[in-house]
């Protein structure tokens, strides 16, 4: 992690300029950045992330969610801490990745194109992994508001887990815990108390993102009845009515197809995770192998977009900005897109790197 000063980002920023925020909430505003990142001739001008808090109460979560994702950096599917500014006497701000293509909330609920059943899967995979990783570290890491607003999409078209600022690392099972925090919505009701905050929490949240992704309801619905998605859901997926719960804005998968059997098997795994029985509740391990078994059932294969994500985000990781463009033969562009405009001007130089359709090799040129 790299330390920045404070001065550095209030520069960056244009003096935490208002046209430079890209998002907000109740404890503070992300503004993007431009940075000069890396080392010696390497050192690059990238677009970032910088997150500020605009209360006290703000900056202690904001100091929180710096040393998770600290903890969390190598986990994969979690947003990339740049760095921080950590002085004694400043305001901390936590730097990371610029994620350009907004939330998957926005996705689902602001895009004129929803999104395709298979990328559906993909981002609910994404997310499970990068879950997975969180409960299996040591300590456990348990995020406490898991949502699709804080699943970002990036530029090399993966999901990242982002807003850690609830988030809680458990030590030991004697260990004292915060009280219950999280989102309407997607908060475990079974979660009432400090004693009761476990994996399963963050479970029961992922469950309801999985129904929001599947269905593209809104999570509450003030002017539907019941209008939460989980006892909207619920009683449709029991009675193996699961295509009234498909989302209707998008073609549903014939009847009696691999790919709807791939998409009745999420819905499947959605009711477990949000079941009232804490113990019946799948970790999520076993949730992010069930969500790759949809995905390759469905004939959604992502085998060759695997290899080629992994090459792409080693050079992001460099410093490179990627636009990262798949065609309908198997073919993948990595195009290099530092020192052109983050509004998407010429690029300074291009690269290619090709996938054959039953190759696992990469060519680059």
């Amino acid at each position: 992690m790299k330390e920045f000063s404070y001065q550095e980002i209030e520069a960056a920023t244009g003096g935490f300029a208002a046209k430079n925020v890209v998002g907000k909430g109740s404890h503070g505003c992300v503004y993007r950045a431009r940075l000069r990142c890396g080392a010696g001739h390497g050192r690059r001008l990238v677009t970032v992330a910088v997150k500020k808090a605009s209360h006290p109460q703000g900056e202690a979560k904001l100091a929180n969610e710096i040393a998770v994702l600290t903890a969390a950096r190598h986990h994969p599917g979690v947003v990339t801490l740049v760095g921080a500014v950590a002085a004694a006497g400043r305001s901390p701000l936590l730097v990371m990745e610029f994620m350009p293509n907004g939330s998957l909330h926005d996705l689902l609920h602001r895009s004129p194109r929803p999104p395709p059943w298979p990328r559906r899967v993909e981002i609910a995979l994404d997310v499970a992994r990068a879950m997975r990783a969180l409960h299996g570290a040591a300590p456990r890491i348990i995020h406490r508001d898991v949502k699709t607003a804080n699943v970002l999409l990036g530029r090399d078209g993966r999901a990242r887990l982002a807003d850690f600022s609830l988030a809680v690392r458990v030590a030991a099972a004697g260990a004292p815990r915060p009280a219950p925090a999280g989102t309407m919505g997607y908060l475990d009701p079974s979660y009432t108390e400090p004693g009761r905050l476990g994996p399963e929490s963050d479970v029961f949240s992922f469950g309801v993102v999985l129904l929001e992704l599947i269905s593209g309801r809104k999570v509450m619905d003030v002017n539907a009845s019941p209008s939460s998605i989980v006892a909207w859901a619920l009683p449709l997926i029991g009675a193996g009515l699961a295509r009234q719960v498909f989302d209707g804005r998008v073609a549903a998968p014939a009847p009696g197809t691999d790919a709807e059997a791939a998409i009745a098997r999420v819905l499947s795994v959605a009711a477990r995770c949000v079941s009232e029985s804490v113990e019946r509740r799948p970790a999520m391990a076993e949730v992010a192998s069930e969500l790759r078994g949809a995905l390759e059932s469905g004939g959604w294969h992502r085998r060759g977009r695997d290899v080629v994500d992994r090459v792409c985000r080693r050079v992001v990781s460099w410093g490179i900005q990627l636009r990262v463009k798949t065609t309908r033969r198997s073919k993948v562009e990595c195009t290099e897109l530092s020192g052109s405009s983050e509004g998407g001007g010429a690029p300074s130089r291009a690269d290619s790197c090709h996938l054959p359709s039953r190759s696992n090799s990469i060519r680059v040129r």
